[in-house]
């Protein structure tokens, strides 16, 4: 499956993520909100950066569960509860990206929220990903 990434003329590339992407039709995958506990629905850390390698492992999981890769990842919604510690480590952050999703950067949203359902999660990450039509579940 060939994704488009859309960059409208004159715009400045964005960077860890792009404004838009159009896919051919196919089998869409809908992955619910993950947060960083692992296969227990245990947290391993109350850190952020632990729980950001660990949601995008979840979310990497339930994708792969449908028989997706990260590639195929179209839309990432991000809800973090902790701004400063966030940006304070984007350099890690990204080097957790790259380890796991390689180049890929989906359509992307980042929310600050007040809080999260389950504590003491920092992070939360929704994605819909499609797959080509002709792959099998």
């Amino acid at each position: 499956m060939s994704a488009r990434i859309l960059l409208p003329a004159g715009w400045t590339p964005p960077v860890g993520y792009s404004n838009g992407i159009a896919v051919p039709a196919g089998r869409i995958i809908f992955i619910a909100g993950q947060v960083g506990w692992d296969e227990a629905q245990n947290f391993q850390s109350e850190d952020l950066l632990p729980q950001f390698e660990q949601v995008l492992k979840n979310v990497l999981a339930v994708l792969a569960a449908a028989g997706g890769a990260p590639h195929h990842i179209c839309r990432l919604t991000t809800y973090c509860i902790d701004k400063q510690a966030y940006l304070a480590g984007r350099r890690q952050l990204g080097q957790i990206w790259r380890r796991l999703m390689g180049a890929h950067y989906p359509a992307m949203s980042m929310i600050f929220v007040a809080n999260l359902l389950d504590a003491p999660g920092k992070i939360e990450l929704e994605a819909t990903a499609v797959l080509p039509a002709d792959e099998t579940s």
